[in-house]
């Protein structure tokens, strides 16, 4: 009973009056499923440019080409980089914080804008302190981040890059 009601409201005009109001103007990205259901509101276009702007690699082309919506050369924000290598690469993180070196290590240094004359400090850093970095054998990459801000926080040098 429950899903037909669900549904009757979502079929009805009314209904999707108040669907398209809730729902962003364009919060499916760019590429060719934004060009092609470009100025129709609603969840049903929205669904289908997301979805075409996911399949062929539209969105790759449009992103570095600059067409479709697209712009290039767009920004990923160095938290969301940083957020991103840290939970692709946690394993090798903690193997390079346990000894204080090593290639994962320097490249999260690198993505924090960690400058090459502290880059000394924040692996020594991260060596003295793997401890309270990886707090526990099933820690989250957001957390060894907080925990590795928090340190960083506490070394004179490292403070300025700390943003936690």
């Amino acid at each position: 009973m429950k899903k037909t009601l669900i549904a009757a409201l979502l079929i009805t005009p009314m209904a999707a009056g108040i669907s398209t109001a809730i729902a962003a103007p364009n919060n499916v990205g760019c590429g060719l499923g934004s060009t092609l259901f470009d100025g129709q509101s609603g969840t049903v276009p929205q669904i289908l440019a997301v979805t075409t702007n996911g399949t062929s690699g539209n969105q790759t082309f449009g992103i570095t080409s600059g067409t479709l919506g697209c712009e290039e050369g767009g920004v990923v924000t160095a938290s969301a980089a940083v957020n991103m290598f840290a939970g692709n690469n946690l394993d090798a993180l903690s193997r390079d914080m346990s000894v204080g070196q090593g290639e994962s290590l320097e490249s999260l240094a690198s993505l924090m804008g960690i400058n090459a004359a502290d880059k000394s400090v924040f692996f020594t850093a991260a060596r003295a302190n793997y401890g309270k970095i990886f707090s526990a054998d099933n820690i989250t990459a957001g957390k060894m981040l907080e925990n590795l801000y928090l340190v960083m926080a506490e070394q004179k040098t490292l403070a300025q890059y700390a943003r936690g």
